[in-house]
Formats: C-alpha cells, structure tokens, sequence
C-alpha cells in the first residue's frame, strides 16, 4: 500500500501523509523503515529527499507516574485534546497492559524490542552535548574492523569522564555505491596513527580479525608507551574474541553496567546510537554478550563492539594500571 501511494502520489506530483503511533522495533513495519530513512539522511548516509518527519516524544527518563504523566501527557498529545489525562492514567496504571505498550501508545517512545540490549531511554540520557574531544585529552581505543560488509569503527573513550567519541567509522555506502566496496585500510592506518599523534592513549584494544598485520604494526609501534596490555593477543594491542569467550562475555557485562548506572557519557553521534540500538542479547553459559539481530543482517553493531574494546581498556586502566612517564629525550649523568 506504502510503494502504491508513493507511486500515486508521484504520478500527480502531489504529496501524501503517513500519521501512526511509535512504531514496534523489529516488525519492519513501514513506519519503522521510514525512521531508519530519516536517521540515514541526518547522518548523511542518504540524500534528503524532501520530507518531513515531525515526532513529539517524551524524555527517555519520564517515569511512569501519576505525577510525570499528568505534566507530560498534555505536551505530547499536541492537539489531539480529546485524550483525556485521566482515562489514559488508568491504562498506564492497568497492571495487565506492559509499561512497554503504554509508553509507545501514550508517550510516543520507540521502545527496544525485547531482544535488544537498550532501548533509547537507557542510550539517550546518557547524551550531553556540551562534550567534545580535545587534542591532549588522555583516552582509551577501541577497534573492531571488517573487510568489505561489516563496518570498521575505531573509537575513542575519555579517561577523565568515561565519554565516548568515534573517530572514525567506516561503512560500506547503500545502492549501487556500496558495489565492490571494501573498507579503506590507509584511511584506517591513518586514523590510528592521528589519535596516537593527537591524544595521549593510555590502551588500545583492537578485535585482531581480518586485521592481524595492521595491529601487530601499531603494537610494534606504540605498545611500549601504553599503560594497559591487551589480555587476549600476542601483543599489547591485539584482542581475539574468538580465543575467549569468557572474557569478552564478561567485558560485555562491564560495559552493560556502565551503561545503565549511567557511568559512561556520549557526545550524541547519531552513528553510534544506531549501532548500540541495532545490538542484541546472545546469552551463553558466561553471562550476556551481544550480536546482530541475525548474521547478514545489514543492522550493523560493529562501533557498540568498538565501544566495548574501549570501555575494557579503561576499565583495565582504572583497576591496574600506573600512569607512564612521558619521555623528554633528556639525560643524566653522575
């Protein structure tokens, strides 16, 4: 019905008008796919085709009560003033309907479907603009690469603060552009050696997959001067997923915690939230790890891996690690 309207709809040069509730992520309903388009055109993956996409929501953190509901509910109706406040209380207080259901119902949220790891009220409060990266800052890095399908993401995380930023994220363009695409490995190569020129890297954890030779030289080159060693490679850098699953399961656990005690901070790169929202639970005996929702999903999680790296590192810092003494070149003699 979506594609005939639109195709009508352009026949008469004429414009149509989509009105819906939150859509259920995970359904791949019309709704939802046109979110997705709208979120690729402000992050400047898609070319803006000219529509509007108007959505009143509620603060990720509103909670669910008589008093929130009372304040909130008028600003998110907007004119539908035939909703009644106090009709919709008793259904957000009906303890046989989800709170999931009446938050996207009455509130207008998208909340996470229930094999998702966070749901935008867990990610978005974590958002503050007013951070910005800067040349000096002490950090940790996370690296997780692919080849040609998967995203690349090497991502930067603020000792001081725990706030992460990409430094640059590498994926494989849609249509006809992505066509025989691969990853740019001197962009990459370049990207590592400018955080290294730019910041003071404390830890560098990078999953070794499809990049064995590119880490071993970034090892080679900066893992004497870093703090904290990678657990899971044969060299300061180099962690292999696939050599530990308990490990990684329990790095995953870590950040999981920083997430919801809200102990980690984000500049709101709209990247990086799609990847954190796109991740799923995968539990196994260790405890919860994450994946994509399937194996070719196009749903890419590659920078909540990076993220993940990152976070590991820091936390590795903070438990163990002593601050390096910067070398001057001077020297001295008795």
């Amino acid at each position: 019905m979506y594609a005939t309207i639109d195709g009508n709809a352009t026949k008469k040069d004429s414009r149509y008008l989509a009105i819906t509730n939150a859509f259920l992520p995970g359904e791949d309903s019309v709704a939802e796919q046109m979110r997705e388009a709208h979120e690729k055109i402000l992050e400047g993956r898609a070319a803006d085709i000219g529509f509007l996409y108007d959505s009143i929501e509620a603060h990720p953190a509103t909670p669910l009560t008589v008093e929130a509901i009372r304040i909130v509910l008028p600003a998110i109706r907007g004119d539908a003033v035939w909703l009644r406040v106090e009709t919709i209380l008793q259904s957000i207080l009906d303890t046989t309907l989800s709170p999931s259901r009446s938050r996207r119902m009455w509130l207008n949220q998208i909340v996470a479907s229930e094999d998702a790891l966070y749901g935008p009220a867990e990610w978005d409060v974590l958002r503050d603009d007013s951070k910005s990266l800067q040349a000096g800052d002490a950090i940790t890095l996370g690296f997780d690469g692919g080849l040609r399908d998967d995203s690349t993401c090497l991502m930067a995380l603020r000792v001081s603060d725990m706030c992460a930023f990409i430094l640059g994220l590498w994926e494989k363009p849609d249509g006809p552009r992505g066509d025989d695409w691969s990853v740019p490995r001197d962009q990459v190569d370049s990207a590592v050696h400018e955080a290294f020129r730019l910041f003071e890297v404390q830890g560098f954890f990078a999953d070794v997959a499809l990049w064995e030779s590119y880490i071993s030289e970034w090892s080679e080159t900066y893992g004497e001067g870093l703090t904290v060693k990678s657990p899971l490679g044969r060299d300061a850098i180099g962690w292999d997923m696939r050599s530990s699953l308990k490990t990684s399961t329990m790095a995953h656990e870590r950040l999981m915690r920083s997430v919801f005690d809200r102990k980690l901070a984000h500049d709101g790169d709209r990247a990086l939230r799609r990847h954190v929202l796109n991740a799923v639970r995968r539990t196994n005996s260790f405890g919860v790890s994450f994946g994509k929702e399937t194996k070719d999903s196009p749903r890419k999680v590659d920078a909540y891996a990076a993220l993940m790296l990152a976070h590991e590192a820091l936390i590795d810092l903070r438990a163990r690690g002593k601050k390096v003494r910067k070398r001057t070149g001077r020297g001295f003699f008795l």
